[in-house]
Formats: C-alpha cells, sequence, structure tokens
C-alpha cells in the first residue's frame, strides 16, 4: 500500500503544483492584460488629442486667412496666394458648371454633382467681391 499512498501523495503534489502555476498563470496574465488595457486607452487619447490638434490648426489657418489674405506675412503669403487661386479656380468651373446647366447640350433634369464642402463659404465671398 505503500505504493498507492506514494502515488496518491505525488499526484496530490502534482494537483497542487498545477493549481499554483495556474493561479500564478492567470494573475499573470490579468497584469498583462490590464496593462495592454491601460496602453490602448494612452494610445487611443493620444490619437484624440493629434486630432484635436490637426482640427486647431485647420481652424487656424482659416483664420488667418479670413483675416489676412490681402495682407499675408511673406512666411504665410505663398498659402494664401494659393487658397485664394484654389478659390478662384472653383469660382470658374462653377461658373462654366452653371453655363452647361443653362446649355442646350444638358438635359434640364440632369442632377449636377455640389460642392459641400466649407470651401464653398470662402467662394461665396470672393464672389462678391469681384
Amino acid at each position: 500500500m505503500a505504493n498507492y499512498d506514494d502515488i496518491k501523495k505525488k499526484a496530490r503534489d502534482v494537483v497542487d503544483t498545477l493549481a499554483d502555476v495556474s493561479v500564478e498563470a492567470y494573475r499573470l496574465a490579468e497584469d498583462k492584460a490590464k496593462v495592454f488595457a491601460k496602453k490602448a486607452k494612452l494610445n487611443a487619447g493620444i490619437a484624440n488629442e493629434r486630432a484635436l490638434i490637426r482640427r486647431l490648426k485647420v481652424e487656424i489657418g482659416g483664420t488667418y486667412y479670413k483675416l489676412h489674405k490681402d495682407d499675408a506675412e511673406d512666411t504665410l503669403k505663398q498659402y494664401c496666394d494659393g487658397i485664394t487661386l484654389s478659390l478662384d479656380r472653383i469660382t470658374a468651373k462653377q461658373r462654366e458648371l452653371e453655363e452647361l446647366k443653362t446649355s442646350n447640350f444638358v438635359e434640364e433634369d440632369t442632377e449636377e454633382a455640389e460642392c459641400t464642402c466649407e470651401c464653398t463659404e470662402e467662394t461665396d465671398a470672393s464672389e462678391t467681391k469681384e
């Protein structure tokens, strides 16, 4: 019977060791999951802040253009001039579209794509100054 008792004791020791290892593995996995979740949360926060910065930079640029398009600083003048040229080209293309809509070559019930971007405000403003 000593063999059976020894085998039984060794089996209990193995089960206890496995249980200890399982508990430790669970704790380790739990800690790693917490760290992973924290990293993911921090990375998402960083991405959100970067997106906010990009939006604010666009707003700053738009505001600067509205305020200083005719008297921009030398370092920003080329950008303001580029925006003005693009707005002028948009206006010309919109006029050409209007001419095509009223010509005999285009059916009246044809729907044309309309520009829905923020530049339409600038285009409308540049049309009124001409």
